[in-house]
């Protein structure tokens, strides 16, 4: 009974020394001296390799020295489309590749930090799945360097099933409807048409779609130079390209995004105000691209 308790007030202080961990966005892996083209290649490569799926990579604004991979692992993507509300956007991760200084810096979204965030209580009901694809991602992405640093600002893991940036400022529990269609099949169709013909400036970067549970999450680059992501993000920081592309999301007839000032948020949460308000119009503005594609 002794060693029962012992192993029980173990246990207590494991759990609430995670909740009080800082946890950080992205993840640094190393730098590489090849260039661009070369180093998207293998990456897509050794991670197709390794039972990951790539769904697919684009130039974020439309620039060679930036670049964007989006992946995601049966595992998990069987596993986050359990919780109801928007879950599947917890299914797609992104390795970002960035030219500075003659080198490819390699990072990526840090799982453990998202899938917190989008899970929120939901998290630790299935955090067996999640740590193995953490750990086996990380003994994958090796063969690119060993510094697995963490960057892009913290916040306390307790803190990111109700994150958000300021009093009054959104929740993940808030998101943007977009459009009701008549039926999934209506919405998608129509999503996917608008993507094709890139109306409004944007482009398809992947799609995710769960025909069962008629599901459909759509990575969307915002490729407009004066209101896209050539805009807004030398303002917030380019380092944190994995952030994009953005998601349009439909869940049976309704197509909804996360709230830019939620979604940035999360993704720079080391903005300060002042920098937030330099790029004041940008919620409003990829609100606008979104629900164009909806229409």
């Amino acid at each position: 009974m002794k060693n029962f308790i012992l192993a029980i007030i173990s246990l207590f202080f494991i759990f609430t020394s995670a909740l009080a961990q800082d946890i950080s966005p992205y993840i640094k892996v190393g730098e590489s001296s090849m260039n661009m083209q070369s180093v998207s290649e293998k990456v897509i490569q050794v991670l197709n390799d390794n039972n990951f799926t790539v769904l697919g990579s684009y130039n974020v604004s439309d620039k060679n020295s930036l670049k964007v991979i989006a992946f995601t692992r049966n595992d998990l993507k069987s596993t986050v489309i359990k919780v109801t509300d928007r879950g599947a956007l917890a299914a797609t991760m992104k390795i970002g590749l960035v030219l500075k200084n003659n080198k490819i810096i390699i990072s990526y979204t840090n799982p453990d930090y998202f899938l917190r965030a989008y899970l929120a209580s939901d998290y630790s009901k299935y955090s067996g799945v999640f740590v193995k694809f953490d750990s086996d991602l990380k003994k994958v992405l090796s063969v690119f360097g060993n510094e697995f640093k963490p960057f892009g600002g913290t916040v306390k893991a307790s803190k990111l099933a109700k994150y958000h940036y300021k009093i009054m400022m959104p929740y993940f529990t808030d998101p943007i409807e977009l459009n009701e269609f008549a039926s999934f099949e209506e919405g998608f169709k129509i999503i996917s048409n608008n993507l094709k013909s890139k109306k409004g400036n944007t482009k398809e970067v992947f799609r995710l779609v769960y025909k069962n549970e008629k599901v459909a999450v759509f990575g969307v680059g915002l490729q407009n130079k004066e209101d896209g992501e050539a805009y807004f993000l030398p303002k917030i920081g380019e380092d944190h390209v994995a952030a994009m592309p953005y998601e349009i999301i439909l869940q049976g007839k309704e197509a909804t995004m996360l709230h830019g000032k939620y979604r940035i948020a999360l993704h720079w949460p080391e903005l300060s105000m002042g920098t937030f308000m330099k790029i004041m119009s940008t919620p409003g503005d990829i609100e606008d691209a979104l629900e164009g594609l909806c229409e």
